[in-house]
């Protein structure tokens, strides 16, 4: 039994790795989060700090490798700091939101009947306004802040993960085990808990991925917008300075930009790395 746990383990890292992409997106997220936490140690000055002549173009001075922006802020430096609050952000959001969607959608699915019903309507509520108008809304009542930024977003991205796991648990429901759970006189939340729960989590694990991935890009959108948190460095609010010298100097754009393209194609690549381990049969 002792083993059993680390055998599995590895089982599951031998088929994640035969996805190439999902490794290289694991590699590149797990570089970036270090760059990320690391940050305070490799830079003597944060991200604000005027360090050099303006408009220094990557690779022109060796003190600044990925160039300075229109007031000679370092952009790797901001780049590392950006990375801590979209990483952040997309990690906690998406937490958020699969944390409401699963428990909304097993109270529904286990539950049926008028339950089922207001939870459903509820969640079309929530579907039909798209979600970054209501993020938006939401941030125009409120000071724009990294947490009330993660709470829009995660409060805002729960339908898809609810009907997921509505669907998941009303398949369980109509299984032998609940059924012998049931007659055994289990409590529903023993029920729902040790049995339907552990079940159904694993697309919940997959759609967490996705969400997270949108976050960032929503968090981008917004600092894009002027809507992000102004007293933090963003990948966003890079974006948005340097759209004024776009012509210019298209690289203050362009860098930041990358780098959340790259973000969100490795997190969707680990998504797809993973939906391989839980369902290896796809894997053909």
């Amino acid at each position: 039994m002792n083993g059993s746990a680390p055998a599995s383990f590895l089982a599951a890292w031998r088929h994640y790795a035969r996805h190439r992409a999902a490794v290289a997106g694991l590699a590149l997220l797990l570089l970036a989060a270090l760059l990320a936490a690391a940050a305070p140690w490799l830079f003597t000055h944060d991200a604000f700090a005027m360090v050099g002549k303006p408009f220094l173009w990557p690779g022109a001075d060796p003190r600044f490798p990925l160039g300075t922006d229109m007031f000679g802020r370092d952009i790797l430096v901001q780049l590392a700091y950006g990375a801590r609050v979209s990483l952040l952000v997309g990690v906690t959001a998406a937490a958020i939101s699969s944390i409401v969607g699963v428990a909304v959608g097993l109270a529904s699915g286990y539950a049926g009947g008028w339950v089922d019903h207001v939870l459903m309507r509820v969640t079309e509520l929530f579907q039909t306004m798209p979600s970054m108008i209501f993020v938006i809304t939401i941030m125009a009542i409120f000071k724009p802040s990294v947490a009330s930024i993660v709470l829009a977003i995660g409060l805002t991205s729960w339908p898809q993960t609810a009907r997921l796991i509505r669907a998941e648990t009303m398949r369980a429901r109509g299984s032998d085990y609940v059924a012998a759970s049931v007659v055994l006189g289990l409590r529903s939340t023993h029920i729902v808990w040790r049995h339907i729960l552990r079940n159904v989590i694993s697309p919940a694990v997959v759609t967490a991925t996705i969400l997270a991935g949108s976050a960032i890009l929503t968090e981008a959108g917004l600092a894009f917008l002027g809507l992000g948190d102004p007293n933090v460095m963003s990948w966003g609010s890079m974006i948005g300075a340097g759209r004024q010298v776009l012509r210019t100097a298209w690289y203050i754009t362009a860098i930041p930009g990358v780098a959340v393209v790259l973000t969100v194609a490795a997190i969707t690549a680990i998504g797809n790395g993973a939906n391989l381990v839980i369902n290896p049969v796809r894997d053909a």
